[in-house]
């Protein structure tokens, strides 16, 4: 299980497609959420059989080597490893550590994948404790037990920690890269024309079965008003969203969600509610909307700007919400 938030981002589902196209649907559970995954056969050439086939072996490798929810993961033993030595470990784990210290460095720490004890201590974790507001003298404690930021990586398909009590937690971007590899799984039996979702990450691929880019709803970041904001046309990117109002728990009138801001230990407190990034693939859009609901619509809107990333803000009002969009994204729009 990687889950972790909000269910934001869907395919729009039109009600038609263009003669000779056929629509292959898969659908299930995965990664403690549910996936969607739309093929178009335009040529009646591509067997469904084995495209399940190749959607189950990928979700299934994703599993065994990220979940922390699985004793015997890849993640959990690298956890469990009270080491500093280089741990072996899988290409796609490689991949998705090193993509995380990436986003780790240019959005100023505030994502971090090694806030497993931080996650655990407010309840938000795998191992299911009570949600409660930790004592200060404990967040201080974890912080400190987290080390400085992720760990690095070894080489020759390994990781070492920087310290070796340190632990890392995937799930803001174990699911996209989920997604990424069924797409890989897809394009490599020759599909051209797809859509990979889980848990609301996404990448598409080519066009739809309308022969249009594939559309995309975002929703009202509401559960008791769910709406849309804005459908966005979508061909060739990761599309992921990360919400604060979901997954969270109260007390004593303050609401605390899980979206945990590395510097501080604490849940974020701003007005931003949640953030939608478009990147080259799902892993990336699955780490940035983290990192930039992390950061909040001031800070972030400035970093995305200085990176060209396509990102919209939705923030709370007196009255309902305001969307902000970067540059990026707006003309993405246009």
């Amino acid at each position: 299980m990687l889950t972790r938030r909000t269910f934001l981002a869907l395919p729009v589902v039109l009600a038609a497609c263009k003669p000779g196209a056929s629509v292959l649907e898969f659908s299930g559970e995965t990664m403690g959420t549910t996936y969607i995954v739309r093929v178009v056969d335009r040529g009646n050439t591509l067997g469904r059989t084995a495209l399940g086939a190749a959607i189950d072996r990928a979700l299934g490798d994703v599993t065994a080597e990220m979940s922390n929810w699985g004793a015997g993961s890849e993640v959990s033993v690298f956890n469990a490893a009270m080491t500093t030595e280089p741990v072996a470990v899988s290409p796609g784990l490689v991949e998705v550590v090193s993509a995380a210290e990436e986003v780790r460095r240019a959005s100023e720490g505030r994502f971090d994948i090694a806030l497993g004890p931080l996650i655990e201590l407010w309840g938000f974790g795998a191992g299911g404790q009570a949600r409660q507001v930790p004592g200060e003298a404990s967040i201080v404690a974890v912080l400190e037990r987290m080390g400085q930021g992720a760990p690095v990586l070894a080489g020759n398909g390994a990781l070492r920690k920087a310290r070796p009590e340190t632990e890392i937690f995937l799930s803001a971007i174990g699911k996209g890269h989920g997604v990424d590899r069924v797409a890989r799984a897809l394009a490599g039996l020759g599909a051209t024309d797809f859509m990979v979702e889980i848990g609301g990450d996404l990448v598409t691929s080519g066009r739809n079965e309308d022969d249009r880019p594939w559309r995309i709803g975002i929703e009202t970041p509401d559960p008791l008003a769910p709406n849309l904001q804005q459908v966005v046309g979508l061909s060739g990117r990761g599309l992921a969203t990360s919400g604060d109002y979901r997954n969270y728990f109260e007390v004593d009138g303050t609401r605390y969600s899980h979206i945990l801001d590395a510097r501080t230990g604490r849940p974020v407190a701003h007005r931003t509610a949640s953030a939608t990034v478009l990147a080259e693939n799902a892993m990336l859009a699955d780490a940035w909307a983290t990192a930039m609901l992390v950061l909040g619509r001031h800070r972030g809107l400035e970093i995305a700007e200085a990176r060209g990333l396509p990102v919209l803000f939705i923030d709370r009002a007196e009255t309902g919400f305001t969307a902000t969009p970067s540059t990026g994204f707006a003309e993405l729009q246009a």
